[in-house]
Formats: C-alpha cells, structure tokens, sequence
C-alpha cells in the first residue's frame, strides 16, 4: 500500500486521480451520505509540532470513512520520558493501519516509512514538503477557477520556511500555472525547488519582491513561520514588511481569489475575511474530502 511523503513521489496522472476522488467525496458528504470505506480500520496522526487544520481535518476524514482516528501528542506522550522516535514509530504500527505524521524535522516521515509495515503520510515535517496540503490547494484552485493551466498564481510571504508553498509550486508547475513569487530576499524559495520546477516542467516562474496584482488569479499569502527563525526580532522585522493593507486589496482584481494555508496572523487585514475573495476557510473545509481520498487511497491501495 503506498505512502504519500512528497509531491515528487506522483505525476500529474495520480494526483488527477486524488482530485477526482476527492470530489465524489465531497458530492457524497454534501449528501450526508455514511461511508463504511475503511470500517474496521484504524488511522494514528502522531503529531510531534502543533497542528489545528492538519490534525482535525484528518481525524474529520478517517472519521467521515468509518475509520477510528487515534490522536497522538508527543507532548503527553513517553517521548517526553526519552522514547526514541523509532521506538514510538515501531509501536503505533502496530496498532494502526495508517499512520499520519507531523514533524518540526525533515525527512522524519521518511524515515518512518523505513520502520512501518503500514503506509505512512507526512503531514508536513519542517520546512521540507506538504504533499497533502498541496493537494487541496489545486484542488481548491481548480474549483474555483474550473482550471489550472494558464492561471497567475502568485506565492507571497516567507517561500524559505513554507513547506506548503515548496510542494505547491511543484504542482503549478505540473498542472501548467504561471508563477510569481514574492517574498523578501531573506525568504527567498529555495533555489532548487525552483530550478527543479523549471526543468521538470517548463514552467513559467518569476522571482519579485514587491507584489503586483494587476493581472493575479489566486494570491497565495503565508504568513512568516516566526517559529522557524533563531532570532526573533528579526522574524518581527520580516512579518512587518510583508503586510497587505485593505487600501492594496481594494485596487486588485475582483476575480482574483486569495488562499491561505492557515493560522493567519497579521499578514492580512482581519476586514478582509467579509471579501468575497477571501477563499481561506472554503480552503480549509476542502481539506476533509482531499484527505478522505488520500487516506482511502493509501489504505487501502487504490
């Protein structure tokens, strides 16, 4: 049964797959129709970071699929009495059939699929990938703009620590988008997943640090990841110059949607959530039908 770890894991003709499942799922929760699809089976989300959305709308899913969803929180965990990380891995297989993971380290989800007999998908880990979140912003992209190819998809904020923002970009580029990406110099996207974006795909990117939306389908808005920094005045500094204003919003297009992956802090207005642009929380809801098709795909293989 396969693992979901990274959006370099699949091409273009499985993550189709994944939206087309993801919206039967979201036709049949609309209809309060009941799901056996995984009764009798168990899904674990071990958290080792802070999680709302990520956390709640798995558990939403496996919940919504008739599976038993255990929650586990390394802080009121025996990690916190000195249980290895493996040890813990070990374990949870054994009472789960799908292990979901968050981790503040790269390459942790990884390394527990190396352990597990039962598939395992990141819920992100560090600053590296989300492939489960990258899954619903194209598909929340595709339903609000019925397409991909072509959009004007600008990636605003901190692209250096984002790890929603590095799995995206891959998919724009798959899915045949346009990209902008804007953020300070000091939050620049990393090099390679750019380069490798490029190449892989052809894809149309540009690198700017002062936002323009005259001609923008989605702004994409993230918010400076503050936890991430080892000084934090210096995070306050960064999260200071990236803060749209209501007077910039006002002046750009009436059809450009903004998402957002969610905690906002400051990085937009709090007035801006009445807009009928803002598409952050029907974001957000897409993650249950997304992640009901992910979890249905790597338990049970198809």
């Amino acid at each position: 049964m396969p693992d979901l770890l990274s959006v370099y894991d699949f091409d273009k003709r499985e993550a189709d797959a994944y939206l087309s499942e993801a919206s039967k799922m979201e036709v049949l929760l609309r209809k309060g129709k009941p799901l056996r699809t995984l009764s009798g089976k168990i899904v674990a989300n071990l958290f080792f970071e802070s999680s709302t959305r990520t956390n709640f709308s798995f558990q939403a899913a496996a919940a919504r699929l008739g599976a038993t969803p255990l929650a586990f929180y390394s802080d009121k965990s025996s990690a916190q009495k000195g249980e290895t990380y493996a040890d813990t891995i070990q374990m949870m297989d054994g009472y789960a059939d799908c292990l979901v993971i968050r981790h503040p380290s790269p390459g942790m989800p990884q390394l527990a699929a190396e352990i597990a007999n039962h598939p395992v998908i990141n819920a992100g880990d560090g600053g590296n990938q989300h492939p489960t979140q990258a899954l619903i912003d194209i598909y929340t992209i595709k339903k609000l703009k019925g397409k991909i190819d072509g959009l004007n998809v600008t990636l605003m904020g901190d692209l250096k620590h984002a790890r929603a923002m590095r799995s995206l970009l891959h998919l724009l580029a798959m899915y045949g988008a346009n990209a902008t990406l804007c953020s300070p110099a000091l939050l620049a996207m990393g090099p390679e997943v750019v380069s490798r974006a490029k190449k892989e795909f052809g894809a149309s990117i540009k690198e700017t640090t002062k936002p323009s939306f005259a001609k923008c389908d989605i702004l994409y808005v993230c918010r400076v990841q503050r936890e991430r920094f080892a000084d934090p005045d210096e995070a306050l500094r960064m999260a200071s110059e990236f803060r749209l204003s209501m007077g910039s919003l006002r002046a750009a297009p009436k059809s450009m949607a903004v998402l957002h992956p969610l905690p906002k802090i400051d990085e937009l207005p709090k007035e801006f959530d009445s807009d009928a642009r803002a598409k952050y929380f029907e974001q957000a809801k897409n993650g249950v039908p997304v992640r009901m098709a992910i979890l249905k795909r790597c338990v049970l293989g198809k």
